[in-house]
């Protein structure tokens, strides 16, 4: 089975780049976006399979993001991260999700990336059918 494509979105350069790093050693393909308006720009021209998105972040925030790719239509599959927050905060995201928070268990983020890119597969097959 072909790993899913990741983008990590994380106002945390330092953070979401280690995180990459581990998850491209891993063989999940992972590009990085250091803040929102970037990271939108990157959903919308790479289509990643699966974004994991900061809540908070300056300029645009997670959650303001999630409410651009609902507009959108985006059916990605996202998984919030956080280290402020509860599980709560994410009840209005579009599509699968998760909710992980920080500092993340790098077994823990792989399992819910490919469980989020499996829903997104199966709707989209049920969608076609």
């Amino acid at each position: 089975m072909k790993e899913p494509k990741v983008l990590l979105v994380d106002d945390e350069e330092e953070f979401a780049s280690a995180l990459a790093e581990r998850l491209n050693l891993r063989g999940i393909p992972t590009s990085t976006a250091f803040s929102g308006e970037e990271g939108l720009r990157m959903i919308e021209a790479d289509r990643p399979d699966v974004v994991v998105l900061d809540m908070m972040m300056p300029g645009l925030s997670g959650m303001e993001i999630l409410e651009r790719m609902r507009s959108a239509r985006l059916e990605t599959g996202v998984i919030l991260l956080t280290g402020h927050g509860s599980p709560q905060m994410a009840d209005a995201g579009p599509g699968p999700y998760e909710f992980l928070m920080k500092p993340v268990n790098i077994d823990e983020l792989i399992g819910k990336i490919r469980a989020v890119a499996a829903g997104r597969a199966m709707k989209d097959a049920n969608n076609t059918s």
